[in-house]
């Protein structure tokens, strides 16, 4: 007969030793536990009666530019501080990520910390159980957070936190100064968007909530809470007509202004700080409730939650936070009233220096992901001209 509990001490002093990775190790772990009939917490003692001798967490992110920052003024900073070594990983979406962690043993046991972009992903993870409760006594730099992040998440998570805000940017409008003026901008407003002059000079992302987010500001609706949708759908009808292309990556969209292939459209302001910095001739900008999100560090559940809550105060730490926002070209979430901010930091484009965010709109998760299907499916048609 198998003697599991032998098995066990195996798998784990491979683990321990480096010989097996932590989705194997986990594997191992489930299949253990099915064949002397564990489920539930005994699980999860034995995974943390390894994870004791494990010195580590995993980080996930967007990889680039913005991993190598958070790797630069954070990660090694913090190992070096603490002796907790941070695991990374990157991802293309989170589409592909959400798939990662829903097919880890048990969810969020192989996958701990990750960049998280927006309440959207928020909620949804939220939602699906996959969430912790932050002990925030154990993250103090949470005071120098903008309260309006911070609600923000707690109004998902009844109170609670599962991520620390920890950046935020606008999808909003850039245009080529040589190009478009400043005062044919600020008079047109959203309505550059749909300029007959620049037809064929025009480029959006192809992102439907963010396109279907201005059609109704063009029309003259809370995107929150649109009445008209058919309207929207033609004002993006018109539009594609002008369209040279819409963008499917931050690269793409750099090379089309730099380029001069596109005067106007819809970009990502850490982009355009980007292009700024390398002497483009580009403006963002920002209109009221534009279209904007913030971006978390989110803690999975079956994560050491004393190693994620010290990595988390360390990111918040306002040296780091602020470093790492230069190196990514996007504002922390740290209030300017409670941090003095480097000039570095006040240059880049959507940057509010009172703090609260008051030009700023935030999509409502429950109500963009309840049209999720039916709209994505819509917008995707009218980008290819149907």
């Amino acid at each position: 007969m198998m003697d599991w509990t032998k098995e066990f001490e195996k798998a784990k002093g491979r683990y321990l030793n480096g010989d097996m990775s932590r989705r194997d190790f986990l594997k191992t772990v489930s299949i253990i536990c099915a064949a002397v009939g564990l489920t539930g917490s005994p699980i999860r003692r034995l995974t943390n009666a390894a994870w004791a001798g494990d010195k580590s967490i995993r980080f996930d992110g967007w990889g680039g530019t913005v991993q190598e920052a958070m790797r630069k003024y954070g990660f090694d900073p913090f190992t070096k501080a603490t002796g907790i070594e941070v695991i990374e990983g990157e991802y293309g979406d989170e589409d592909a990520f959400l798939t990662r962690v829903k097919a880890s043993f048990p969810p969020g046991g192989e996958y701990n910390v990750f960049h998280s972009s927006g309440l959207f992903d928020y909620a949804r993870y939220i939602n699906l159980g996959f969430g912790v409760v932050l002990d925030e006594s154990k993250i103090p730099n949470l005071k120098y957070v903008m309260e309006t992040m911070i609600k923000i998440y707690r109004d998902v998570s009844n109170g609670t936190l599962s991520a620390v805000s920890y950046d935020y940017g606008q999808t909003s409008i850039a245009y080529n100064t040589k190009y478009v003026s400043k005062e044919k901008a600020e008079k047109l407003g959203v309505g550059l968007l749909w300029d007959k002059s620049l037809k064929d000079k025009l480029g959006n992302n192809n992102m439907w909530r963010d396109n279907i987010w201005y059609a109704a500001l063009q029309s003259g609706q809370d995107p929150n809470n649109i009445q008209d949708i058919d309207t929207c759908w033609s004002l993006l009808r018109e539009q594609q007509k002008l369209m040279k292309k819409y963008w499917t990556s931050g690269a793409e969209l750099m090379s089309l202004l730099a380029n001069e292939e596109i005067y106007a459209g819809l970009a990502w302001s850490g982009r355009v700080a980007a292009l700024q910095q390398q002497g483009h001739p580009i403006e963002l900008m920002i209109v009221p409730n534009g279209y904007s999100w913030e971006e978390s560090l989110f803690v999975l559940k079956g994560s050491n939650l004393e190693y994620a809550q010290q990595l988390l105060n360390f990111m918040l730490e306002p040296e780091c936070a602020i470093q790492v926002a230069i190196g990514i070209n996007y504002p922390p979430t740290l209030d300017p009233s409670k941090v003095d901010m480097p000039e570095a930091i006040k240059k880049i484009p959507c940057y509010d220096p009172t703090g609260k965010l008051e030009l700023f709109g935030w999509a409502e998760p429950a109500y963009w992901n309840a049209h999720q299907v039916e709209w994505a499916e819509k917008f995707d048609r009218i980008m290819s001209g149907a």
